[in-house]
């Protein structure tokens, strides 16, 4: 017989009740021939304003947390530079067992019997007057402004082409909007022609023609709605989203600008803004300070060192012995390797000077460009509106004379349409390059925080 402990018997019923309690619940949520489908994850619907926009692209996008990584390089650089002008203390402890040849001191040339030392002590060094390593320290300070100012040029960047998406996005909207508008106004236009025909009126040409001109209306609605998708898209890997997201675009086109500023203030207001002229101007001093600290490595340096620590044969019976000293450095001539050098950095030096000219004029161009842009946009947006209340009064026109005279031509009628649909693409085109200047004059002057 076999013997059950209590412990063995106990188990068997715990695992028979939960064999038991599985298959009265049946099978598991999303289980089917016995095969577990994982769960597709839920799609997240956000509602993006442009000042969202913004914000996202200068926190999540990885190429600006890259160059805020670049920040914390440039910190450790000036904290080893830092490090080379502060105290250096070190400690070492050796226990040592060794023979000494007697003849090295000429004595018997024989070997000594073997004997221990300890020995234990503290060593420092100070450099007290080094104008080489204070110039290096302040050049890496001055180089990671520069690398804090590219960082900001880098998030500028970023947040105006996602500003510029976000304004392609709000034309591609526009546009799905203008060709369904212009799809209604052809479906109507459509029955009207039918009707006709059935009176005797009009042709099974002027039908097809119409049928054909709403066809190529609707492929062109359908190119414009994945144009749409591929701005989000393009949204959702810019921002560093879950490609999951279902986004929608909150604001709408500014129609007008008022304050445009002048030339001159705009000027201004970049060469002082932008991060770009700031971080050009940093190098150029970091270039200067790293000149004068190799420059003064002609100089003399003066150190400091000392030690102190107990030596003997054991640790029990060690006496205490300290070193001091000072230490007077005077360069000399080490080959021409230090005029080489000095030569290098003074060639750097005047290189970054010419690109600061180059990046002055850089953001002068950038900012008459934009300027100009704005304004002819402005101009633009004017002439569209007043071309689509033209366009418009031309096909309401021509379908009030194609209803009411018998013989009015059709092609009065298909050439109002086409005004109509030329026109409001014209406006949506004026407003997107109006909205697209407003980010672009943002952009150049530095101002892109306050674009709203």
């Amino acid at each position: 017989m076999v013997n059950l402990s209590v412990p063995f018997v106990r188990c068997v019923l715990l695992a028979g009740m939960i064999l038991f309690v599985q298959g009265q619940a049946g099978p598991a949520v999303g289980e089917e021939a016995g095969l577990a489908e994982p769960l597709p994850a839920p799609a997240l619907h956000l509602t993006l304003t442009l000042k969202g926009t913004l914000a996202a692209a200068a926190d999540n996008n990885p190429d600006v947390l890259l160059y805020k990584e670049r920040i914390q390089e440039a910190q450790g650089q000036v904290r080893t530079q830092l490090g080379a002008m502060l105290p250096n203390v070190s400690a070492n402890v050796r226990q040592t067992r060794q023979t000494q040849f007697r003849g090295t001191f000429g004595l018997d040339p024989v070997r000594s019997d073997p004997f221990s030392i300890f020995d234990t002590r503290i060593s420092a060094t100070q450099n007290l007057l080094s104008a080489s390593l204070i110039q290096r320290w302040r050049a890496s300070r001055e180089a990671l402004h520069a690398t804090e100012f590219e960082a900001d040029a880098r998030t500028f960047d970023t947040m105006a082409s996602a500003a510029l998406l976000y304004m392609e996005g709000l034309k591609a909207m526009a546009m799905a909007k203008m060709h369904e508008a212009n799809e209604s106004i052809m479906s109507e236009l459509l029955g009207i022609v039918r009707q006709r025909q059935r009176g005797g009126v009009a042709t099974g040409l002027d039908i097809a023609r119409l049928e054909a001109q709403l066809a190529a209306e609707r492929q062109r609605g359908s190119s414009v709605r994945y144009d749409l998708e591929h701005v989000k898209l393009s949204l959702i890997n810019l921002l560093a989203l879950p490609h999951e997201s279902r986004l929608v675009l909150a604001d709408e086109w500014s129609t007008d600008v008022q304050d445009i500023p002048s030339p001159q203030h705009a000027v201004e207001d970049a060469l002082a803004r932008r991060p770009e002229v700031q971080a050009q101007f940093t190098r150029v001093k970091a270039s200067e300070l790293t000149y004068s600290s190799i420059t003064g490595e002609r100089l003399p340096s003066l150190v400091a060192q000392g030690d102190y620590g107990l030596i003997g044969n054991r640790w029990n019976n060690t006496l205490d012995t300290y070193q001091m000293a000072l230490s007077l450095q005077i360069p000399l001539f080490d080959g021409g390797q230090r005029e080489g050098r000095i030569a290098e950095a003074q060639s750097r030096l005047r290189q970054e000077v010419f690109r600061m000219r180059s990046v002055v004029n850089q953001v002068k161009m950038e900012v008459h460009d934009a300027l100009a842009s704005l304004a002819a946009a402005k101009e633009q947006v004017g002439i569209a509106q007043t071309g689509l209340k033209m366009a418009t009064k031309e096909l309401e026109l021509a379908r009030e004379r194609y209803v009411v005279i018998t013989a009015a031509s059709h092609f009065e009628l298909t050439n109002g349409l086409s005004a109509v649909a030329r026109a409001r693409e014209n406006l949506v085109t004026a407003l997107f390059q109006l909205n697209a200047a407003r980010v672009h004059i943002a952009r150049s002057t530095g101002n892109l925080h306050a674009l709203n």
